[in-house]
C-alpha cells in the first residue's frame, strides 16, 4: 500500500517562496518535509503544476530543485501515463550515501554551525568594508574571488571557496574572527561533501560572491553585511533541506 502524506501538513510545512534566489529555498523546502515525513517514504508528491503554485516559483525552478532531490536520492520520478514522483530514501551517489550515514548529533551540530555562520561571517565582510584596505589586500580578495569563479572541477571549487571567505575574514587583521570563520568553513566544508553538485547553486553563489567583493571594495559596511547574509541563507536553506 501507498504511504500518503497527511493532508493538512504540506499546507502548514510548503509556504511561497521568498528570497533572490527560488532554487536554494524550493530544495530547502522540499528536502525538509521529506526528512520530517510530512511526505513519508513511498508517498508521492503533488503534481509538478500544484507544487509550484503552492511554493508561488515556477515550473523551471521547480524541476531543477525536484533533479536535486534526486540528485541526493530522496526521490524518483517516472515519466508519462501514471507516473509521477515518489520518495523513495535511495542514495545512489556516494555524497548521498554519506548523508543517509550522518548521525543525528552531527546533523545538529552542523545546523548550529549554518547559524554561528549567519552571525559571524556578515560580520565579517561588514568589518572588512569599513577599513582602508590598501592595494595589497584589496587585490588578495580580488583573486580569490577570480580563483572561485574560476575553478571547474568540484573538489577545486569547494577549496577555492573555503579560500575565498578566510581571505575575506583575513582582512579584519581580528585573529578571533579568522578562528571563528575558520571553524565554520570547516564544518561547512564536510557538509558540502554530503550533497551533490549543483550547478545553479554553485552559480547563484558566483554571484553572491562578487556583490560582497564589490560592496567590500566600494567601502560600503551594510551593504557587504546583507550580501553575505543572503549568500549565508541560500546556503542554508540548501543544506538544510538536504542534511540537516
Amino acid at each position: 500500500m501507498t504511504a500518503a502524506p497527511e493532508h493538512h501538513l504540506p499546507e502548514v510545512v510548503l509556504r511561497p517562496v521568498r528570497g533572490h534566489h527560488a532554487f536554494e529555498a524550493c530544495v530547502g523546502q522540499l528536502g525538509t518535509a521529506i526528512r520530517l515525513g510530512v511526505y513519508p517514504l513511498g508517498s508521492a508528491l503533488p503534481p509538478e503544476r500544484d507544487l509550484a503554485e503552492r511554493l508561488d516559483v515556477s515550473r523551471a525552478t521547480l524541476r531543477e530543485a525536484m533533479a536535486a532531490l534526486r540528485q541526493a536520492g530522496l526521490i524518483e520520478t517516472t515519466r508519462g501515463r501514471g507516473g509521477g514522483t515518489v520518495v523513495t530514501w535511495e542514495p545512489r551517489s556516494p555524497s548521498g550515501r554519506m548523508a543517509a550515514r550522518t548521525s543525528a548529533a552531527k546533523r545538529r551540530d552542523w545546523v548550529d554551525a549554518l547559524d554561528y555562520r549567519r552571525v559571524v561571517e556578515p560580520g565579517a565582510a561588514a568589518l572588512a568594508a569599513g577599513l582602508d584596505l590598501g592595494d595589497v589586500r584589496r587585490g588578495q580578495l580580488e583573486r580569490a574571488h577570480a580563483d572561485v569563479a574560476g575553478a571547474v572541477k568540484p573538489a577545486e571549487h569547494r577549496q577555492a571557496d573555503s579560500r575565498f571567505h578566510l581571505t575575506l575574514a583575513a582582512l579584519t587583521g581580528s585573529p578571533r574572527l579568522i578562528e571563528a570563520v575558520t571553524s565554520v568553513q570547516s564544518t561547512l566544508h564536510e557538509m558540502l561533501l554530503a550533497i551533490p553538485v549543483l550547478q545553479t547553486n554553485i552559480a547563484h553563489s558566483d554571484l553572491e560572491h562578487a556583490a560582497v567583493v564589490q560592496a567590500v571594495l566600494s567601502g560600503r559596511p551594510d551593504r557587504a553585511r546583507r550580501a553575505m547574509e543572503q549568500h549565508c541563507d541560500d546556503t542554508a536553506a540548501l543544506l538544510r533541506g538536504l542534511v540537516g
